[in-house]
């Protein structure tokens, strides 16, 4: 078993951030290896983004993500900046109202309202990445709820970690 996936976005939205927890969940509380690599443009706020995890029950010898089982895209730009090497059945998750083109082809689109149910549902926009994390493991399932939340639980301060796991809840229920 080995997963590659690709949350993309734009700088600023927490995906790299969310690819730190799923990377911590599935090492430390579900016993699998994982990776996690990021990059951003120069702009760090507003451009392209992404976050890369493998997860893997065998050993990794490559860090890198080369053809991705899943690809996240919050916006349009980061969608069509990281999708050249998405393989054919790929799972795409986009949010509905930053991208206004989903992709087209032998993909297993799911277009979703991520940034509204964290702004106007869970109540802060900031929670959009987690809310993604729920979303995508629900899908896509490749470490436990209860590795999410533990690792949520660990990486915030309480207030915190209690709208987190509201954004987790709430992004499983899209």
């Amino acid at each position: 078993m080995k997963h590659e996936i690709r949350l993309s976005g734009s700088g600023g939205q927490g995906l790299i951030t969310a690819g730190i927890i799923l990377a911590r969940a599935a090492a430390l509380f579900d016993g699998k290896n994982a990776v996690q690599t990021q990059s951003y443009g120069p702009e760090a706020r507003g451009g392209a983004s992404k976050a890369e995890v493998i997860i893997s029950d065998a050993e990794i010898n490559y860090p890198k993500v080369r053809t991705p089982d899943v690809l996240v895209a919050l916006t349009q730009e980061s969608l069509n900046k990281y999708i050249k090497d998405v393989k054919s059945n790929a799972v795409i998750i986009v949010d509905s109202m930053l991208v206004k083109k989903p992709p087209q082809g032998e993909f297993r689109v799911y277009t979703l309202p991520i940034i509204h149910t964290a702004s106007d549902i869970v109540g802060s926009i900031l929670t959009a990445n987690i809310v993604t994390l729920g979303v995508l493991n629900k899908i896509y399932p490749l470490v436990t709820d209860d590795a999410l939340i533990k690792t949520v639980t660990e990486m915030f301060s309480s207030k915190s970690a209690d709208m987190n796991i509201k954004a987790l809840k709430e992004g499983a229920r899209l």
